[in-house]
């Protein structure tokens, strides 16, 4: 898996890539601004992610994010950043980023994370997006969202949590690993607004899902 991680934070940049390079199957290029992420797609084509800095110089607020995106042959494109808001997230998700890493995320979730979106999945960590505090369960909105707008892996999941069965239960039918069941447990919550598995089920079964 080949990575551009692009950060003018110095001491992130380094701690990131030195943690990734960890993986017998990861090769990082670095990059410090949004010059030097374009040139560096430009220049080589393979680059399977790319995660780049919310507040590093280029950016412009999510401006950088479309020139990055409309570079012939940028990567999928991953938001990483301490401090930016729920809205710049879901925005960045609009305009077609792959995902939102903040930067407080431990990094055995953040190296998960980043090989659930490698495999074509979007992802946005459940507790950003739904604060701990906010555990009364509301019904969502779900007018023109349907179980046709999951992914074919999502309806895998969401009957697998129809039935009861865990997230090691899921990943022996499915033939996935653990970790990456998780993620998709989270990332179905997200997109149900659903805050636990029971909620989930439910809004599955009034889908006919299950």
């Amino acid at each position: 898996m080949r990575l551009l991680i692009a950060d003018d934070h110095a001491l992130i940049l380094d701690m990131m890539q030195n943690f990734l390079q960890q993986e017998t199957d990861m090769e990082i290029v670095a990059a410090t601004d949004m010059e030097d992420a374009i040139s560096a797609v430009v220049a080589h084509a393979d680059f399977d992610l790319a995660l780049l800095d919310y507040d590093m110089p280029g950016m412009d607020g999510l401006h950088g994010l479309r020139r990055f995106m409309d570079t012939e042959t940028a990567p999928p494109v991953v938001i990483i950043s301490g401090n930016a808001s729920r809205d710049v997230a879901e925005r960045a998700i609009q305009m077609g980023a792959r995902g939102f890493l903040p930067k407080s995320m431990p990094a055995r979730s953040l190296l998960r994370a980043i090989r659930f979106m490698a495999l074509g999945e979007r992802f946005v960590p459940v507790d950003f997006l739904f604060p701990a505090e906010a555990t009364e369960f509301h019904p969502p909105a779900t007018e023109g969202l349907s179980a046709t707008a999951l992914t074919a892996r999502e309806l895998d999941v969401l009957k697998a949590l129809c039935d009861g069965k865990t997230n090691k239960e899921i990943a022996r039918d499915l033939g996935l690993r653990e970790p990456t069941i998780k993620l998709h447990v989270k990332t179905l919550y997200r997109r149900l607004g659903a805050g636990n598995r029971t909620q989930a089920a439910m809004i599955a079964r009034s889908w006919g899902v299950c």
